[in-house]
C-alpha cells in the first residue's frame, strides 16, 4: 500500500480522490488551508492517516507544509490537486505580491515538488482549459493586462501541465503526469458542469498507485491532448527558472 499526500482534500475532487485511495487501503495524508478546513477534511475522510495545514497562496506557508510533510514517513506519491477556479472577478494579490490564481495553481505545486522529499509518483491535476492557455510568462502576474479570470485559469493550467512534463524530463526515475478530472459539479465546477463526478478522481488515483507511465496527460485514464508548448524543453526550463526566481528555490 502507498502513502499519498493530496493537496486541497477538504472538499471537491481532492476529497473524492482521498476517499477512493483510503478505501483501497492506502495511507492518505490530507491537506487543508486552515485548521477550520482541516476539520472538514478529517470529517470527509475519516480513514486518513494524517493531515498537513497551510495556505497555498503564501510562499512561507507552502514551505511550512513541506516541512510538515517531510517530518512524516516518506510519501510514495503526491497528488497536486488544490486549485482556484476561473471565477475571480478581479486580480487578487497574495501576501507575496503575486496573482492569487498563479500562486495557488502553479507556484505552490512547483515549490512543494522542489521541497518535499522526492516520491516515486507525482500527479498534477490540470484541466482541459490548458488547451486555450497562453505560454507567455512576461505578464504571468497580470499586472499589465486587463484581468480575465478564465484566461488566468487557463494559463495556470498550461503552466501546471508544463511543470509536470518538466519534472518527468528532469527526474526520469519519477512517474510524473498530469490529469484532467473533467468539468464536474463540485463547488469549483459549479452546478452546470456536465461530466461524471464519480469518474473525476479515478485517473489521479490510478496515476498515484499503478500506472507505469511518465510525462503524459490523461482524461479518464486515456491519453489526452495538451497545448503543444507544454512539450517544448526550452519552455519548460523557462517556466522552472521563472518559478525559481519567485521562490528562491531551484528544482
Amino acid at each position: 500500500m502507498a502513502r499519498i499526500l493530496i493537496t486541497g482534500s477538504a472538499d471537491g475532487v481532492g476529497r473524492l480522490t482521498a476517499q477512493l485511495l483510503a478505501a483501497g487501503g492506502h495511507d492518505v495524508i490530507l491537506h487543508a488551508r486552515s485548521e477550520r478546513r482541516a476539520e472538514d477534511a478529517r470529517a470527509g475522510v475519516p480513514a486518513a492517516r494524517g493531515i498537513v495545514v497551510g495556505d497555498l497562496s503564501s510562499i512561507a506557508a507552502v514551505r511550512s507544509i513541506a516541512d510538515q510533510v517531510n517530518k512524516l514517513p516518506p510519501m510514495d506519491a503526491v497528488v497536486h490537486n488544490a486549485a482556484l477556479g476561473d471565477t475571480e472577478p478581479r486580480r487578487v494579490e497574495t501576501v507575496d505580491g503575486l496573482a492569487h490564481v498563479f500562486a495557488v495553481n502553479v507556484l505552490a505545486p512547483y515549490l512543494l515538488t522542489a521541497l518535499v522529499a522526492r516520491p516515486r509518483r507525482l500527479v498534477y491535476v490540470s484541466s482541459g482549459m490548458q488547451l486555450s492557455g497562453t505560454r507567455d510568462l512576461a505578464d504571468a502576474q497580470w499586472t499589465r493586462r486587463r484581468w480575465s479570470g478564465s484566461r488566468a485559469y487557463s494559463d495556470s493550467k498550461l503552466f501546471l501541465t508544463t511543470l509536470a512534463f518538466a519534472v518527468a524530463r528532469r527526474w526520469p526515475a519519477v512517474r510524473a503526469n498530469s490529469a484532467d478530472p473533467g468539468w464536474v459539479p463540485t463547488r469549483m465546477g459549479g452546478p452546470g458542469a456536465t461530466d461524471d463526478l464519480s469518474l473525476a478522481p479515478v485517473t489521479q488515483a490510478w496515476l498515484a498507485t499503478e500506472a507505469d507511465v511518465t510525462g503524459e496527460h490523461f482524461f479518464h485514464q486515456r491519453p489526452a491532448s495538451v497545448h503543444p508548448d507544454t512539450r517544448v524543453p526550452g519552455y519548460q526550463d523557462e517556466l522552472l527558472a521563472y518559478c525559481a526566481t519567485l521562490t528562491g528555490v531551484t528544482l
